[in-house]
């Protein structure tokens, strides 16, 4: 990779969550009632292989929360944390989300993988924030 240990690297990152959201959600029907079950699952994949990376990045997971079904198909979402993921059913509804961090841009990221197949759409979002840098890039502590 380009980047150094101690910088976010999203080409890190997006390989793990496409691998997480394939080892559970391929050739799957969308149901609800195991949504909850594919979210933590793919949380905790995602937390596994960001581990195995051994960056000094700070990572925590979101577990999934039984949340009532919407008339519009949204069930299972989880939408705070370092690791999110939302899968909803797909309906040709669309769907928005949106993020507001505060740290330092050059050694901190985020990335975003979106998949679905025929009956699924799931989002994962990744943010890494770097644990203790001394110095940034642009000189400060």
């Amino acid at each position: 990779m380009d980047t150094g240990d101690s910088e976010f690297s999203a080409d890190d990152v997006v390989p793990i969550s496409k691998n997480a959201i394939e080892s559970t959600l391929k050739d799957t029907v969308y149901n609800r009632k195991k949504v909850n079950d594919w979210t933590n699952s793919l949380v905790a994949i995602v937390l596994s292989g960001l581990q195995n990376l051994n960056k000094p990045f700070k990572y925590a997971g979101v577990y999934a929360k039984p949340s009532p079904p919407r008339h519009d198909g949204f069930h299972g979402c989880v939408l705070s944390g370092p690791v999110t993921c939302l899968i909803m059913q797909k309906t040709g509804a669309g769907v928005t989300t949106a993020a507001a961090c505060y740290w330092d841009p050059v050694v901190d990221g985020n990335c975003t993988v979106l998949w679905e197949n025929s009956t699924i759409q799931c989002v994962v979002t990744v943010y890494g924030v770097a644990i203790s840098p001394s110095v940034s890039k642009h000189g400060e502590h």
